[in-house]
């Protein structure tokens, strides 16, 4: 396809956007947008509606070594910046996304299809990393260490690793991307971009607006097109140094065996399966708020989603009533619309797993509550909230990227701790209780990288994201996500 017809593409609601120039089509290497050496092209479609929303360039693995090469070359001179004028690059683009917030609002929600209000909150949650490492640049000390040989002088620095394959999901296409290019681009690294290809135009706006903020050409590239021959050529290239990636444990375990004959840092966001644990000295309206808020946020595709929710057993009845209540009252519609709760599944194959999985508990004696209602289109699933579901189903043992609640009861803390742990997952774990001890002692039980007490809103710049076991490694977000792009040199000076 060649590019005057990737221009003639579009959705109707692309006519609200106030910048055109932010809807790309283009991938974006050295500082300039490419269609590729073999013209091709992948459709996206608006999930909500199914209408054709783009046609974005489709790369393979030889422009993604184009992209390692611009990369390779603009590090040197990236890295010699200082700290102050690499900060004054993030803060311009922090800048520019706050001013373009309900453009790229409505990219998002048009391509992924969360709810309006979710795009912007995303938006703001994303620039707030910007801003943050905008800070965090300049404060990648060195430090001195007290010799212990005589007449000689120690010191220990970061270095920035090199050029970061950067690999992102589709459920947050815009925070994602700022949460792992400012940090990078803070250490002082260039980046080789990946995003979903259900969801490249947030990115590809991300782009458009990190030129406009000064980054210089082969700093900030962004590569589209389909995952596999573009990661695998990232995960081979030796002068990729880090690959950081968020996504499926799976799909996790082979990024990590492809990058290992090239040893590389690894930075991963995997699989979740938080539970949700509520006592039942807990107020009921209260937990029953926080665990609407867990499960169904991004139309429970996120893997902070409350995915097993445990009741303590003299609160359970009440609480199954009022949560399905609550749970059958969220709007179901597209995205545009106003007050949509739950937007649409990414694609159908979500949607047949779904299904899988409900029919699953069914068999194995859970009750359906709520969910069988009607729904827009053959991309959505009402809120479904299932009771009684036994730990052996597939609901309890697997994430599931749905709006689905899961709720089983349980007798003591032991027992709670015990079901919830058993699991290889590891990334969050939420508790509701009004008892400060046993909040305490949970804190320390749970097998969980955060844990959230009364509350389910944890996340955000100042704090190390991430998770144990098998749900990733690393973290993203604080000053830890911007040491993850460096490597510590020791320098001995003798002073003689």
């Amino acid at each position: 396809m060649t590019a005057t017809a990737l221009k003639q593409t579009g959705h109707p609601a692309l006519g609200r956007l106030s910048d055109r120039r932010l809807f790309r089509e283009l991938a974006y290497i050295d500082g300039r947008w490419t269609q590729g050496r073999q013209a091709a092209s992948f459709e996206v479609r608006d999930p909500g509606s199914g209408h054709l929303l783009a046609h974005v360039a489709s790369l393979g693995a030889d422009e993604t070594g184009r992209a390692v090469d611009a990369a390779a070359a603009a590090f040197p001179a990236w890295k010699a910046l200082t700290p102050q004028e690499r900060a004054a690059r993030l803060r311009a683009w922090y800048q520019l996304i706050l001013a373009a917030r309900e453009d790229l609002a409505l990219l998002m929600t048009l391509e992924q299809g969360k709810p309006l209000a979710e795009s912007r909150g995303e938006i703001d949650y994303g620039a707030s990393f910007v801003e943050w490492y905008a800070e965090e640049a300049k404060r990648v000390n060195a430090e001195s260490v007290t010799s212990h040989l005589a007449g000689a002088h120690m010191q220990v620095s970061r270095e920035p690793l090199g050029v970061a394959a950067l690999l992102t999901p589709w459920n947050f296409p815009s925070a994602m991307v700022t949460r792992k290019a400012a940090a990078a681009l803070a250490a002082g690294c260039t980046i080789v971009l990946h995003p979903s290809s259900y969801t490249p135009l947030s990115a590809l706006a991300l782009a458009e607006l990190a030129e406009r903020a000064g980054l210089p050409p082969g700093v900030f590239n962004v590569v589209t097109g389909q995952a596999a021959p573009i990661a695998k050529r990232l995960c081979e290239d030796e002068r990729v140094r880090v690959v950081s990636f968020t996504g499926s444990t799976e799909i996790g375990r082979l990024i990590a065996a492809q990058c290992a004959p090239t040893v590389k840092r690894l930075v991963m966001e995997l699989g979740g399966n938080a539970p949700l644990i509520v006592f039942e000295d807990a107020d009921l309206d209260r937990a029953v708020k926080i665990a609407i808020g867990a499960k169904f946020a991004t139309s429970g595709q996120d893997c902070l989603a409350a995915n097993r929710i445990f009741v303590q057993r003299r609160l359970y009845a009440a609480f199954c009533e009022a949560f399905a209540r609550r749970a059958a009252a969220l709007k179901v519609g597209h995205g545009l619309e106003d007050e949509t709760v739950i937007g649409p599944l990414m694609h159908e194959r979500a949607v047949a797993r779904t299904k899988e999985r409900i029919v699953d508990a069914l068999k194995r004696g859970a009750r359906r509550l709520t969910g069988e209602d009607s729904t827009p289109g053959s991309l959505f699933v009402a809120p479904t909230v299932l009771a009684d579901v036994p730990d052996e189903a597939a609901v309890m043992r697997e994430e599931v990227f749905a709006p689905v609640a899961s709720i089983t009861p349980f007798d003591s803390e032991d027992e709670v701790v015990a079901r919830a742990n058993a699991t290889e997952y590891g990334l969050v774990a939420y508790v509701v209780t009004e008892n400060t001890g046993r909040a305490l002692r949970l804190s320390r039980a749970l097998e969980y990288g955060m844990v959230a007490i009364n509350r389910v809103k944890l996340t955000g710049a100042p704090i190390p994201f991430g998770g144990v076991k098998q749900s990733g490694l690393g973290r993203e977000g604080s000053r830890h996500g911007l040491e993850a792009f460096t490597d510590l040199k020791y320098t001995c000076l003798d002073l003689a």
